[in-house]
């Protein structure tokens, strides 16, 4: 884990394995919101932290309006505003929701997955097995033949 006050723009897209230009974009959608030094842009933690939480929400399945969501409630939850308080935690259980189901069907796909590779290897191993009996009863017959 880094301990540096500030980041620049490369800094954070090298260590997220991005593109400056998505760090570009979620600052344009108001996500990051950098200090600017002239033309350089300057990251504090707290951007850092918020691109770590984009970035996983994007993996989670989170829209971008979804985190500006919990990031707006969460700015604004720190006044200590009930409303927006259970509004975060609904949106929350919402997506978890989502998740299980989503971890539902995966494991249901997998399930199908190794069935139909089951399905599939049988197969194989029996045409492998025709396959053989033909080869070695073609060499009994030219064996035949021959002698």
């Amino acid at each position: 884990m880094t301990t540096k006050d500030t980041y620049t723009i490369s800094d954070l897209a090298k260590e997220f394995d991005v593109t400056t230009r998505t760090i570009r974009f979620y600052e344009a959608e108001d996500l990051l919101k950098p200090a600017r030094r002239g033309q350089t842009r300057i990251f504090s933690k707290g951007d850092r932290v918020r691109l770590k939480l984009i970035l996983r929400g994007k993996r989670m399945g989170f829209s971008l309006a979804e985190t500006r969501e919990l990031f707006d409630l969460y700015d604004n939850s720190l006044k200590g505003s009930e409303k927006q308080l259970l509004l975060m935690l609904e949106t929350l259980a919402r997506k978890r929701e989502q998740i299980e189901q989503q971890k539902k069907d995966i494991e249901m796909m997998e399930q199908e997955m190794d069935s139909a590779e089951a399905r599939c290897r049988d197969a194989l191993a029996e045409l492998q097995k025709k396959a053989g009996r033909k080869a070695s009863s073609s060499k009994e017959s030219k064996a035949t033949e021959a002698g």
